[in-house]
């Protein structure tokens, strides 16, 4: 990889075609999985592909693999003969190495896993922006807090895709929950639960406003709302409710409850029978507020189950969006200060290095680093470790990562690291010297 980009970095082979494979194939050492496949495939052994594909794809392998061992002769016979500047043959081997590997990558991985089609990226596209949508709507009524998103809290993970289902069947309705399109035209991450959110969309239109808040408010707090009702404090946010929240006009005719105030809640609103045998199935609007959350959490929860890898890539392109920016001066190529935009850095629980700033005291010696067998996911982004997700280590606060939230390197002299060693994301952008900080990243 480095030879390939210090001889040919204007001639790599784009490899966009990423984007379409799932979020648990993109690992660190993808590239040394497709070399070894195909060393499997010209032995014979289909581990993870069909023999019929395995037989398809043998062709492709014996091409990579011979085309592997001319840029390793060449660059063999340049190292011992001729030292200097790369020769026109070597870029010629590399070329033809990089073109045939992601012709290779790309069969093989499809052989694998469903490969998104363009219609497919598009299609998530439209619910990241619902999902942002989302976001937007529940930090404006209060719903989330900005410390929350910042701080990566966990049980976003599960709030904002609930959310996200009552706004794109009720709130934004021509997004990608438009339920007014055949079940083959929308994202096949809803698609398997058509009729039952159409059935969610129907009942969501005859709720009230209040009762709109009161669900929303048990999608947010389920332990607290099941058991209490709007508070005087919720009737006081309530009253600027109506006018924030963009919900589409549905009559509503009288409702014959036993509370007298509940009687006059919609004596101007003409009377509708659809309305009435909707509401007719519950014995009261608590019964029909708790059967809808158990609906929409029930879909959020199977989009989590099934379309784990879509949902956590769908989440992760929403929290690059919707997180705090903070603006930092950087020295431009030109000697001058520009203002440079940067991602806020995740909150750490227990960073030792925080509560020693907090204390104003300075740290001399690392802390200890925390066990492996203590954590079984990562302390930022909280992804799960596999054998392919290995743990790593941050030299500044010594707790455990993934990959691409401790991908930064940097000297800590303070701490006796002279040379560049892995650095968390909250660490590089939290607790390192701007001096100390370099564009590395591993």
């Amino acid at each position: 990889e480095r030879i390939m980009d210090e001889c040919i970095p204007k001639e790599r082979h784009g490899r966009d075609y990423v984007i379409k494979f799932p979020e648990d194939l993109l690992v660190d050492n993808l590239r040394n999985h497709m070399l070894f496949a195909a060393e499997c495939l010209m032995a014979r052994t289909y581990i993870d592909v069909e023999e019929a594909d395995g037989v398809r794809l043998r062709p492709l392998a014996k091409d990579l693999l011979c085309s592997l061992e001319v840029v390793r002769m060449v660059l063999r016979e340049q190292s011992l003969n001729q030292p200097g500047p790369y020769s026109e043959t070597i870029r010629r081997a590399l070329i033809r190495f990089d073109v045939l590997f992601a012709e290779f990558e790309l069969s093989y991985v499809s052989s694998l896993v469903s490969v998104k089609s363009p219609e497919d990226i598009y299609k998530q596209q439209e619910i990241v922006v619902l999902f942002c949508e989302t976001v937007a709507r529940a930090l404006k009524l209060s719903y989330l807090t900005q410390e929350m998103i910042d701080g990566y809290e966990p049980q976003l993970m599960f709030t904002i895709p609930r959310l996200a289902i009552i706004s794109g069947l009720l709130i934004y309705p021509d997004g990608p929950l438009n339920l007014e399109r055949k079940p083959e035209e929308i994202s096949r991450v809803f698609s398997p639960f058509y009729v039952l959110l159409r059935k969610i969309r129907d009942l969501l239109r005859v709720l009230s406003k209040e009762e709109l808040y009161k669900l929303e408010k048990r999608v947010l707090n389920e332990c607290t709302a099941d058991s209490q009702p709007c508070s005087n404090r919720d009737s006081a946010d309530l009253q600027g409710f109506a006018s924030q929240c963009a919900c589409p006009s549905v009559p509503r005719p009288v409702v014959q409850e036993s509370n007298s105030a509940q009687r006059g809640m919609f004596t101007d609103v003409p009377l509708n029978s659809r309305w009435l045998e909707l509401r007719g199935r519950y014995r009261n609007t608590e019964d029909m507020i708790h059967t809808l959350f158990v609906c929409i959490s029930g879909v959020a929860d199977q989009l989590q189950t099934n379309f784990a890898s879509d949902l956590r890539s769908i989440l992760k392109s929403v929290f690059k969006i919707v997180t705090s920016q903070v603006e930092e001066l950087v020295v431009t190529d030109t000697g001058q200060l520009d203002l440079c935009v940067a991602p806020t850095a995740p909150f750490l629980t227990d960073c030792a290095l925080c509560s020693s700033s907090r204390e104003g005291m300075r740290r001399e010696v690392p802390p200890d680093w925390v066990p492996d067998s203590t954590s079984s996911h990562c302390m930022a982004c909280h992804v799960p470790f596999t054998f392919l997700r290995r743990r790593h280590h941050c030299r500044s606060c010594g707790k455990i990562f993934c990959s691409r939230c401790s991908s930064h390197l940097a000297a800590l002299p303070h701490f006796r690291h002279l040379k560049p060693v892995r650095i968390c994301t909250h660490c590089y952008t939290t607790h390192l010297p701007s001096t100390n900080k370099n564009a590395s990243c591993l």
